[in-house]
C-alpha cells in the first residue's frame, strides 16, 4: 500500500519516541509513538509490515529484560501489543535493524553485547520471526564466523541478506556479511575493513538507485571522519565517501540512512557537534550536496537522537522507496549496557 502524501518516521532516544514528519517539506508533524509508550525505551529498527502496521525494535535500554518488537497502528499510532515478547523463547538481547520478507518472515539483528568489567560476551545472532505472530522460528548459521554482532540488515538485489557487522573489543574492524536464507546460512564476507580500509563499525547500509551500497562507518580515531561509503555491489571495490564531518570538528556521525522521495538520501545526525539532532538530505548524484531537512536540535529542531527511520513507502525488505514509482489513493495518511550511540563503541 503507497501513500499519496507520504511521512518520515524516526525512532529518537533522547526520548523514546517515533516523530513524524512531512516526507517532502520535513514539518515536523509531532509524536507518532508517544515517549515510552508500552515500554519503548530505546527504538532501534522501524518497518511498516505487509498490514501498514508499524513495527520498532524496542532495546530496553539499561532494563534487566530482554528486547523486544513492538507494534503500532499504522495510522493512529495506537498500541497494537509486543509482536516479539521480551521474555518469550527467541527474544533479542540488543535488537538492532528489522527487514520483513515477501514471505513475511521478520529478520532482527540481536548485536549481543560484551561487558569490559566481567569479559563476559552475550553472542549476537540474525533472529527469525513470524510476521503475523511473533513466534521464533530461528537463528540464521553464521558458524565460522566469529565474533558475531549484526547491527544493521537489508536484502539486496540479488535477494540475499547484506548485515553489518562489528567487534566490541576491536571498534576499527567491520563486516558485511551476506544471508542466504533459503538456506538460512551465511555465504560470504561481502566486504571488510580488510578490503575496505575505512570500513569501521558499519550499521546502517542501503542500495541506491544506483545499485551500489551505502553503508555508514565511523571514525577510527580523532584524525578520521564519520563518513557513509559507497561501494560497487558487483566489484565490491570502494567508489566514493560522503564525509559526514571534519577532522578536528564536533562530530557528525549516522547509525541509520535510508533513501526517499525523488532518490534522496536521509541521514540522521547524531554526534556531540551543533548538527545533532539534524537530518541532512543529500543529491548523491550533484557533489553530494545536502539540504537540511529537519534543523538540528540546537536550532529548535525536535530530534535529540534520531536513529532509525522509514517512510510509509519504504519497501520492509530491501528498503528501497517505493513512493516514485506508483501511487495509491486507497491508504489513510494518516542502552543497555549494550550501546546508546556509537560513542560507547569507539
Amino acid at each position: 500500500m503507497k501513500l499519496r502524501n507520504d511521512f518520515l518516521y524516526i525512532g529518537d532516544g533522547s526520548d523514546n519516541t517515533v516523530k513524524t514528519f512531512n516526507a517532502e517539506t520535513g514539518r515536523f508533524l509531532g509524536s507518532f509513538v508517544p515517549s515510552g509508550d508500552h515500554g519503548l525505551n530505546g527504538p532501534r529498527g522501524l518497518i511498516f509490515d505487509h498490514e501498514g502496521n508499524l513495527l520498532v525494535t524496542n532495546q530496553n535500554v539499561g532494563q534487566p529484560q530482554n528486547g523486544d518488537v513492538l507494534k503500532y497502528n499504522g495510522q493512529t499510532g495506537a498500541f497494537l501489543g509486543e509482536l516479539v515478547k521480551s521474555n518469550a523463547p527467541g527474544a533479542p538481547f540488543a535488537p538492532r535493524g528489522i527487514v520483513l520478507s515477501k514471505q513475511n518472515v521478520l529478520f532482527v539483528a540481536d548485536m549481543g553485547d560484551f561487558a569490559f568489567d566481567t569479559g563476559i560476551e552475550v553472542p549476537g545472532e540474525l533472529r527469525m520471526y513470524n510476521g503475523f505472530t511473533g513466534a521464533f522460528i530461528g537463528n540464521l548459521d553464521h558458524s565460522g564466523f566469529s565474533p558475531f554482532h549484526p547491527r544493521g540488515l537489508v536484502f539486496g538485489p540479488d535477494g540475499l541478506l547484506y548485515v553489518s557487522a562489528f567487534d566490541f573489543l576491536d571498534p576499527n574492524k567491520g563486516w558485511v556479511l551476506r544471508f542466504d536464507t533459503k538456506t538460512n546460512k551465511l555465504l560470504d564476507v561481502f566486504i571488510s575493513n580488510d578490503d575496505i580500509k575505512d570500513l569501521h563499525r558499519p550499521e546502517g547500509l542501503v542500495f541506491g538507485p544506483d545499485g551500489n551500497l551505502y553503508v555508514t562507518s565511523f571514525r577510527a580515531n580523532v584524525n578520521d571522519t564519520d563518513k557513509i561509503l559507497v561501494v560497487n555491489r558487483h566489484t565490491r571495490k570502494l567508489l566514493d565517501k560522503i564525509d559526514l564531518d571534519a577532522v578536528a570538528q564536533p562530530r557528525a556521525f549516522a547509525q541509520a540512512i535510508l533513501f526517499g522521495p525523488n532518490g534522496k538520501l536521509f541521514v540522521p545526525i547524531t554526534g556531540n557537534g551543533p548538527d545533532t539532532g539534524s537530518v541532512r538530505r543529500y543529491n548523491i548524484h550533484h557533489h553530494k550536496t545536502f539540504d537540511v531537512f529537519v534543523p538540528p536540535a540546537s536550532a529548535g529542531g525536535p530530534l535529540g537522537m534520531p536513529w532509525y527511520l522509514t517512510f510509509g513507502n519504504t519497501d520492509p525488505a530491501t528498503l528501497d522507496y517505493e513512493g516514485d514509482r506508483e501511487e495509491s489513493s486507497d491508504h489513510h495518511q494518516h542502552h543497555p549496557p549494550h550501546e546508546s550511540s556509537d560513542e560507547s563503541s569507539s
